[in-house]
């Protein structure tokens, strides 16, 4: 992931899909070590900073707070509103959902949507840039595709040409100037937190430990559960939609991903706004949707038909052998 200051090909030459220079692969690396490797540090720092300031309710509620904000950012922002369009969103609310989104720090939204977008495309074939299967067989083959997947396919891959995958978001000129101003939003993100950890305790101690907290930990916690979604769920779980790669749902992990978890559904329905479809099934970005539609700030909804879901419900064996679990 990158900034959008990210040269695309030219009018004159073939639009390429993807590009890869020097110049990008820099950029990745600066990112990564940024936004994927301080936060760990941040997270062992703040656990060193426990024998000078214990955790109390300031840290526990910044940290819930800012992990919740910027979370819905991402599933109702990036994800569900930008990358998928699955509905239509007032200007402030669309604004809104991007800065959050941005101060999660998995990249500017513009950068993202291409990113997702071409996931979709070449999902656990050759292409995707994080699938666990194309790593070889055998345990060693999944242990490498699962530590691919998870975390090192960000310190270099093919950059998605973002005038191919995300023509519409370069039309939109109030989110552009979002994703050029994404290190600020970054920023912001960890003022925020300090800010309050600071005037509630009156302290130094109390910034630096909301800092930590609501700032690093938060980004770190985020990242990895997003991240297992791209894992941990495209290699076990249940299956109880067809589609043409290995997504699958993971049901535990629905409220502590927003709803991401329902994974399988997603593929198999990419333009539905919800991800969990039945209301039983917990969707806490599905949930903020609703209330965006009862308010008057979000139209447009694009549920899947009960016949196509339907005829898309499988219980026979999947891709790997294993019974498919229809109900989960």
């Amino acid at each position: 992931m990158a900034e959008e200051t990210i040269p695309t090909s030219t009018d004159s030459e073939p639009r390429r899909k993807v590009l890869s220079s020097p110049y990008l692969h820099r950029l990745q690396r600066r990112h990564f070590l940024l936004f994927d490797i301080l936060p760990i540090i941040g997270t062992a720092a703040a656990l060193a900073f426990l024998a000078v300031r214990p955790i109390g309710i300031t840290e526990v509620v910044l940290l819930c707070s800012m992990w919740l904000l910027t979370g819905l950012g991402i599933t109702v922002g990036y994800h569900r509103l930008f990358t998928h369009r699955t509905f239509k969103a007032a200007q402030p609310v669309a604004i809104a959902l991007a800065i959050l989104g941005s101060m999660a720090g998995q990249g500017a939204v513009v950068s993202w949507v291409a990113l997702h977008r071409r996931h979709h495309e070449y999902s656990d074939r050759e292409g995707d840039p994080h699938s666990p299967n194309l790593s070889g067989d055998g345990i060693l083959g999944r242990l490498r595709g699962l530590v691919h997947s998870h975390f090192l396919w960000m310190r270099r891959h093919e950059y998605p040409n973002i005038v191919h995958y995300a023509p519409d978001l370069l039309k939109n000129r109030p989110l552009v100037r979002v994703a050029r101003y994404y290190y600020h939003w970054v920023v912001l993100g960890l003022a925020i937190p300090a800010l309050v950890g600071g005037l509630v305790s009156m302290s130094w101690l109390g910034a630096v430990s909301g800092l930590l907290w609501g700032g690093l930990v938060r980004i770190f916690v985020l990242e990895h559960i997003v991240w297992a979604i791209n894992s941990i769920l495209h290699m076990f779980g249940t299956r109880p939609y067809a589609s043409r790669e290995n997504s699958r749902n993971g049901a535990i992990f629905a409220l502590i991903t927003l709803g991401e978890a329902w994974h399988n559904n997603h593929h198999a329905f990419p333009e539905s706004p919800s991800f969990g479809l039945d209301w039983y099934r917990p969707d806490p970005g599905y949930w903020l949707i609703r209330v965006l539609v009862t308010c008057g700030l979000a139209t447009e909804l694009k549920l899947p038909s009960p016949d196509r879901r339907n005829a898309k419900r499988t219980v026979n064996r999947d891709k790997s052998g294993d019974k498919s679990i229809a109900t989960a």
